[in-house]
C-alpha cells in the first residue's frame, strides 16, 4: 500500500485557509496514486485554538466543514484532525474517511500536561477501550478506542502525546497483534534537538511493537509562540523507511511510501542513530519559518528594528535576512513574495524578473518503501548552500522592504556600536536610519529635576537615569513601525528575561520577541557561527565587542555580565532552578561540585543576585512581547514556566546560604 503524511501550515479556525491545504494535500496524494494518507493532529480547526475549544460553537462548526471534505476522500482514505464535543466534554479525535463517507473517530487517550502544553484544560482523554457515537443530522458514527481496515491493513491510532507515555500504558500495547500500521496524527511542537527524540520514538515503536508506524507532524507558526517542524517519518520493525525535510516554507508537504505489508521484514537488530543535530542550523531555520509565517498571519508589511549595534539585535536582524533566503530558496522569489501578502502584484513583476534562474520548491520523489541506507538530513539543503550573486543582490532588496532598522545614540553610545549597526544594515541591505535622543533624555531629565527641586546624578539615581534612555527610544521606533505598518521587533534574550535585565516599555516595546526563547551565551555562539558559515561579514564587528547597554557614562566601561554575572554562569543557574527545579541551596551546591576551581563564595553571591533578581522581576516577564519557543524550556509565564508575581522572593532560602 502506498502510504503517505502530509504536513499542514495551518491557522487556528480560519476555515478557508485550512480546508484549502486539506484539498491541496489530498489531491496531491491523490495524483501521487497514495491510498492512505495520514494528515496532521487538529488540522481542520488548528492545534492553537485555546479556550475556543470549551464553546459549543468551535466544535459544531468543525464537524460541519468536515462534510465538505467527505466528497474529496473518493478512492482514497484519508485521517483528519478534529475536536468533538460531547455533553459538555471535548475530545481530541482523528476521524477517518474513505470514498466519501465518514468511518469513525479515534479519540485521543492522554493529554500532554508539561511544559508547553495544558491539554487537560481544553480537552478530556478517552478511556482506554471504549466507544460512543457521534451524530449529526441524522446521521451517525463511532467514536473512541477504535480500529479501522483499508485494503486489508488494519490500523490503529496514537494521537502525538499518546506516543509519548511508557510502552506499558500507551496504546500501541494494546494494539500490538491486532494491527499492521498504526497511525499518528501529531502537533508536536519544535525545540532544538527534538528531531532525535521523535525519531527514536517512532523507530523503537514500530520494532517493539511489530508494525508500520507512520508519524505526520503540524507546520509552521501556526498561532503565534509554538513552531511546528512537519516532521514526517515512516519506520517498520525498527527500519526508516522515510523521513522529510523539516521546517519547510511550503504550505502542503506530501511525503509518501510504498509498504509492502503480505511480505515480512524482519526487526531491525537496532536503531541507526541520527546525525548529531546541528542546532545553529536548526534554529536559524525555525527563527526564519517563525518570522515568515507571524509576518503574513499578522498582515504585517515587514518588520522594524532599533538596531544598537549589539548582539541581540544583530541577531534579529539576520534572522530577517534569512528568513528571505531561504524562503526564495525554497519557493522562488515570485512565490515568497506572493505568499508574504505585503507585495503588490507590479511588486513582485518588478523584482522577480530580475532574477535569471528562478529556483523552485521540492518535487515530490516516491520511496520505493525499502529500509533507507541512511537517516534523511533534518533540514533543506538550501540552509547553508550558497546563493549566486544575483539572487544575493535580489535578496538585500527584498530585506530592504521588509526591514527598517534605526540606531538612535545618547552621549554614551559609542562609535563601534554604530559602526557594528551600519555594517550589518548595508550587509544584509535593510534600510538604516539612525537619529539622537539626548535633547529627549535632557527633557525629561529637566521636567523632573524641576518637580523634585534638585539636581539628577549617576551617584544617587543610577537606574532612573539609565531606564530614560531606553523608554525615549521607544516613541521614535513604534512610530516607524506604525507609519509602514509594520512590526515592531524587541529584542530580548532569555538571560535578560530572567534577571529583568531590561527597561520596561523601553528596549522591551514592540510587537514581537523573536529571540526571547534562547540564551545570551548562545546568541553570542550563533552570531560567530552566522559569521562564517551563513556569510555575513555584517557580523564582524558586533563579533568583536562585549554585549552592554551603553546606558551609563562611557568612561565607566559598563558592561552585561559586570553588572549580572558571567552569562554561562547565569545561564546555568536559571537551567538548574527552573528546568530541574532544584532549590538555591542545591544549586549552589551543584555549581560548587561542577567547579571544583571556583571560589564557593563568588558562587554563592551569584546564586542570590539570580534568585533575588528573578523573584522581583516576574511582572516583566508577564510583559514580554510573544515569543518564538525555540529551546527545550523557556520562561515565558503564557507557555512554559509560571511563577507568582508577588512571593516571599525566596528570602529564608537565599539567608540559609
Amino acid at each position: 500500500m502506498r502510504i503517505a503524511g502530509a504536513a499542514l501550515n495551518q491557522i487556528p479556525f480560519d476555515w478557508t485557509h485550512n480546508l484549502r491545504t486539506i484539498q491541496t494535500a489530498i489531491e496531491q496524494a491523490k495524483t501521487a496514486n497514495v491510498e492512505l494518507l495520514c494528515l496532521p493532529e487538529m488540522c481542520l480547526t488548528g492545534y492553537g485554538c485555546e479556550d475556543l475549544f470549551l464553546s459549543d460553537w468551535l466544535p459544531e462548526a468543525a464537524l460541519q466543514h468536515l462534510q465538505s471534505i467527505r466528497p474529496w476522500t473518493q478512492g482514497i482514505c484519508v485521517v483528519v484532525g478534529l475536536p468533538v464535543r460531547l455533553q459538555g466534554r471535548t475530545y481530541n479525535t482523528a476521524a477517518v474517511l474513505r470514498d466519501g463517507e465518514i468511518l469513525g473517530f479515534a479519540g485521543k487517550q492522554f493529554l500532554a500536561n508539561d511544559g508547553v502544553h495544558y491539554e487537560p484544560r481544553f480537552f478530556h482523554p478517552w478511556p482506554a477501550g471504549e466507544t460512543t457515537t457521534v451524530q449529526w443530522e441524522g446521521q451517525e458514527w463511532p467514536l473512541g478506542d477504535l480500529t479501522f481496515e483499508h485494503q486489508g491493513v488494519r490500523f490503529g491510532f496514537e494521537i502525538c502525546e499518546d506516543a509519548w507515555r511508557p510502552d506499558d500504558v500507551r496504546p500501541a500495547c494494546r494494539l500490538q497483534g491486532k494491527v499492521d500500521l498504526i497511525v499518528n496524527p501529531s502537533a508536536s511542537h519544535f525545540a532544538m534537538s527534538k528531531t532525535d527524540l521523535r525519531y527514536q520514538l517512532v523507530l523503537q515503536a514500530s520494532r517493539k511493537f511489530n508494525c508500520t508506524y507512520l508519524y505526520a507532524n503540524l507546520l509552521g507558526n501556526e498561532a503565534g509562540r509554538m513552531i511546528y517542524d512537519g516532521e514526517i517519518l515512516v519506520a517498520r520493525n525498527g527500519h526508516l523507511l522515510h523521513r522529510n525535510q523539516l521546517l519547510s516554507f511550503q504550505e502542503v508537504d506530501l511525503e509518501f511510501v510504498d509498504v509492502d505489508f503480505a511480505t515480512e521484514l524482519p526487526p531491525a537488530e537496532q536503531i541507526q542513530a541520527l546525525p548529531v543535530p546541528d542546532e545553529f542550523l536548526e534554529l536559524n531555520q525555525a527563527l526564519s519559518l517563525a518570522l515568515f509565517d507571524y509576518l503574513r498571519k499578522a498582515r504585517s508589511k515587514g518588520f522594524v528594528l532599533s538596531l544598537s549595534g549589539g548582539a541581540d539585535s544583530s541577531m534579529c536582524a539576520v534572522a530577517v535576512a534569512e528568513m528571505v533566503r531561504l524562503g526564495t530558496a525554497e519557493l522562488g522569489t515570485a512565490e515568497f513574495m506572493r505568499r508574504a501578502g505585503c507585495f503588490t502584484a507590479a511588486d513582485i513583476a518588478e523584482i522577480s524578473s530580475a532574477k535569471q534562474a528562478e529556483a523552485t520548491g521540492r518535487e515530490l520523489v516516491p520511496a520505493d518503501g525499502s529500509p533507507a541506507s541512511a537517516p534523511a538530513g533534518n533540514l533543506p539543503t538550501a540552509s547553508t548552500e550558497p546563493v549566486s550573486e544575483n539572487q544575493r543582490e535580489l535578496n538585500r532588496r527584498l530585506t530592504g522592504r521588509l526591514l527598517t532598522c534605526a540606531y538612535q545614540g545618547t552621549v554614551n553610545s559609542s562609535d563601534d556600536t554604530f559602526n557594528s549597526a551600519q555594517e550589518l544594515a548595508e550587509d544584509v541591505g535593510a534600510v538604516f536610519y539612525h537619529w539622537e535622543i539626548d535633547d529627549e533624555v535632557s527633557g525629561y531629565v529637566g521636567k523632573i529635576e524641576h518637580a523634585l527641586g534638585r539636581k539628577l546624578t549617576w551617584q544617587t539615581d543610577d537606574l532612573a537615569l539609565q531606564n530614560i534612555q531606553a523608554r525615549v527610544r521607544a516613541p521614535a521606533i513604534w512610530m516607524v513601525a506604525n507609519i509602514q505598518n509594520c512590526l515592531l521587533m524587541t529584542t530580548s534574550n532569555r538571560s535578560e528575561a530572567s534577571v529583568g535585565y531590561c527597561t520596561m516599555d523601553g528596549d522591551t516595546a514592540g510587537s514581537i520577541s523573536p529571540i526571547a526563547g534562547v540564551d545570551k551565551f548562545f546568541v553570542k555562539q550563533w552570531l560567530r557561527w552566522a559569521e562564517t558559515e551563513l556569510n555575513y561579514p555584517g557580523l564582524r564587528r558586533v563579533n568583536g565587542l562585549q554585549p552592554t547597554a551603553e546606558l551609563r557614562p562611557l568612561a565607566d566601561n559598563q558592561t552585561d555580565e559586570r553588572d549580572l554575572m558571567p552569562y554561562q554562569l547565569l545561564n546555568r543557574i536559571e537551567r538548574l532552578a527552573f528546568y530541574d527545579r532544584l532549590a538555591p541551596a542545591q544549586v549552589l551546591a551543584t555549581l560548587i561540585h561542577e567547579d571544583s576551581a571556583a571560589d564557593p563564595e563568588q558562587l554563592k553571591t551569584y546564586v542570590k543576585r539570580f534568585f533575588s533578581l528573578w523573584s522581583r522581576n516576574q511582572w516583566k516577564r508577564e510583559r514580554y512581547a510573544p515569543a518564538f519557543h525555540l529551546d527545550d524550556y523557556n520562561v515565558d509565564p503564557r507557555s512554559w514556566l509560571r511563577f507568582p508575581i508577588l512571593s516571599g522572593g525566596y528570602t529564608q532560602e537565599l539567608a540559609a546560604l
